[in-house]
């Protein structure tokens, strides 16, 4: 449970206050006998168990704060409408505007969650379709791949920074996080490719390449990390900053994983088909299942659901050895994933247990509190 302090500080993370003025709020308020006080369990559903009996609420620390109501869908409604519109009718340079006014009456103004997730993705989308026109004639069709990845990515991490200071929006700041991370990566693999004389640098030099990119899901993961500790009830945007960046972290550790351990299959989609062997799957199955571990450890979802693609392409390959019709084979790979989503879905609080019980307390004081 919060306390007044770790609010006030918390408040203070954000820069709704000064450090200042929270030390001097936390003494006012307690001598004013303001206090906390958890949900009442009537507020649940009436037909559950008892408060005695309500050990671990599953959407405690990871609660989609960005839909709070079915207000915030029926405006976000109306926002996909309108956009939709304005792009079909006013092409291109139409959106913009639109994006800037509806962000400043719906976020900046009445602070509505999922409008402001929704605009972020548009105007996120903005930014991509501009630089592609926009280098449409100013690049050779010849020019570098990574150059043009480059160029292209170089307005999201000078545009979302603005967007983000101006609406402060946790999926803004995840997204120019994700486009500094790509924009490094995609300057590395430009000079080396230079300085190589290779134009098709990361075909000819697949280990380093992979090396590369799973230096960068790292650094992402490291990002997410970062903000996660820092608010381990997730109480703060820091947590939905780190929910955010845990979505595009996950998928990239695993698959640069995976570019690791199997490199040429990985690339030429050799991994997953008939022919490979019964260890490859198997790799699969571990990394994936490695991955839902640190999901369990650290509380995020995310390193489950990014792997159930990978577990159903290695399920699938094992089922192929047997002689039964495709048809079935397809059919029990998506029973058996989701035997395991649901599994893990269900037991959630008690898998985490069991995984965080064992750490030292000196991680356990950092990770989200077990439910």
């Amino acid at each position: 449970m919060q306390t007044l302090k770790s609010v006030l500080d918390g408040a203070a993370g954000e820069g709704i206050i000064s450090g200042d003025q929270a030390g001097a709020l936390l003494p006012y308020m307690q001598a004013r006998g303001v206090v906390l006080r958890a949900p009442s369990a009537a507020l649940g559903d009436i037909a559950g168990p008892g408060e005695a009996h309500v050990v671990a609420p599953v959407e405690d620390t990871e609660a989609p704060r960005f839909i709070r109501g079915f207000h915030d869908v029926l405006i976000t409604i109306g926002v996909c409408i309108v956009m939709a519109g304005i792009w079909g009718v006013g092409s291109l340079f139409g959106v913009l505007p639109a994006v800037i006014v509806l962000a400043e009456i719906l976020v900046r103004r009445q602070r509505l969650a999922l409008p402001a997730v929704v605009l972020t993705l548009i105007f996120a989308h903005w930014i991509f379709m501009a630089s592609i026109v926009m280098l449409e004639d100013r690049l050779a069709p010849d020019a570098d791949p990574m150059l043009h990845f480059v160029l292209t990515m170089a307005p999201f991490a000078l545009l979302m920074a603005p967007f983000y200071l101006r609406y402060r929006i946790p999926l803004a700041l995840s997204l120019w996080i994700v486009s500094l991370v790509a924009i490094a990566a995609g300057l590395l693999f430009l000079g080396l490719s230079r300085a190589s004389g290779q134009a098709d640098f990361i075909s000819v030099h697949p280990s380093l390449s992979a090396a590369i990119f799973f230096a960068g899901a790292l650094v992402l993961f490291a990002a997410a990390m970062r903000y996660d500790l820092s608010d381990r009830f997730r109480v703060t945007r820091r947590s939905d900053v780190a929910f955010w960046l845990h979505l595009a972290a996950a998928p990239a550790l695993l698959y640069a994983m995976l570019a690791l351990v199997f490199l040429g299959d990985f690339n030429n989609g050799a991994l997953f088909n008939a022919e490979k062997g019964l260890p490859d799957a198997l790799i699969v199955v571990a990394i994936v299942a490695v991955f839902m571990t640190i999901g369990l450890v650290i509380d995020r979802r995310a390193f489950v659901t990014s792997g159930l693609v990978s577990l159903g392409l290695a399920t699938a390959s094992l089922l192929q050895k047997t002689a039964a019709a495709p048809e079935t084979y397809v059919f029990a790979t998506l029973l058996i994933v989701g035997l395991v989503v649901l599994t893990i879905g269900v037991g959630w609080p008690h898998f985490r247990r069991f995984a965080v019980t064992p750490l030292p307390l000196i991680f356990k004081e950092k990770l989200p509190p077990l439910r």
